[in-house]
């Protein structure tokens, strides 16, 4: 069963990150970074990002999510308020977010705090979104446990039915959070481990402070 991984290594050899290249806004930094790996071809889900939350017993948990926005302010998301990750972020709004684009050989790290997005927001965005989604919004409560693959089906089933050729309203557990970040850190992989880490940290002038870390 166990198998050796030791020898599981790969030499990054794509690019070199310099603080020569970095603006003094971590935002632009992760626009341009996000844009080039959107318009590569070789990333797959350019905005699929890990969240990190603490939850009430104490652990860490990790899941993926799409980001849907991102602004000066931060960075936006959504889900089920009433999920495992939304009592997460009720009792300790301090998240971790991550992106790795391993065919770049790049990753970010945001650590930030999550606020409840205003609800015309979370309803614009509910409104653009396929039938098929804003009813499984509706369909699962998120994170409880369910008795079968069956029982989500009949939900959905009796859900389309109810709102046949009618408006489907965004359910008021469901909305956006935004994301503000107050450490950014760019990663660049590198040869011989000696990766480029460059961490802008947010300052109470609200300036951004620039620093390289060691690998």
């Amino acid at each position: 069963m166990a198998k050796d991984l030791s020898n599981y290594r790969k030499s990054y050899e794509k690019q070199e990150f310099l603080e020569s290249t970095c603006p003094k806004n971590p935002m632009e930094l992760f626009q341009t970074w996000f844009r080039n790996a959107d318009e590569s071809n070789t990333v797959e889900e350019t905005n699929a990002m890990n969240i990190s939350t603490i939850g009430k017993d104490g652990f860490p948990k990790n899941r993926i999510v799409l980001l849907k926005k991102f602004t000066w302010e931060g960075f936006i998301f959504y889900t089920n308020y009433t999920s495992e990750k939304g009592k997460a972020i009720e009792e300790n709004n301090n998240i971790c977010l991550s992106f790795f684009w391993p065919a770049l050989e790049q990753q970010i790290i945001i650590k930030g705090q999550a606020e409840k997005l205003a609800e015309n927001l979370s309803d614009g965005y509910f409104e653009s979104r396929p039938n098929g989604s804003k009813l499984g919004a509706w369909a699962s409560n998120q994170s409880s446990v369910v008795s079968s693959r069956q029982e989500l089906e009949e939900n959905l089933s009796t859900l389309e039915k109810k709102y046949e050729n009618k408006e489907i309203p965004r359910p008021k557990h469901w909305g956006g959070y935004l994301v503000k970040p107050i450490a950014i850190e760019f990663w660049q992989g590198r040869p011989n481990r000696l990766h480029d880490r460059i961490l802008y940290a947010l300052q109470e002038d609200f300036s951004w402070k620039l620093e390289r870390l060691a690998p």
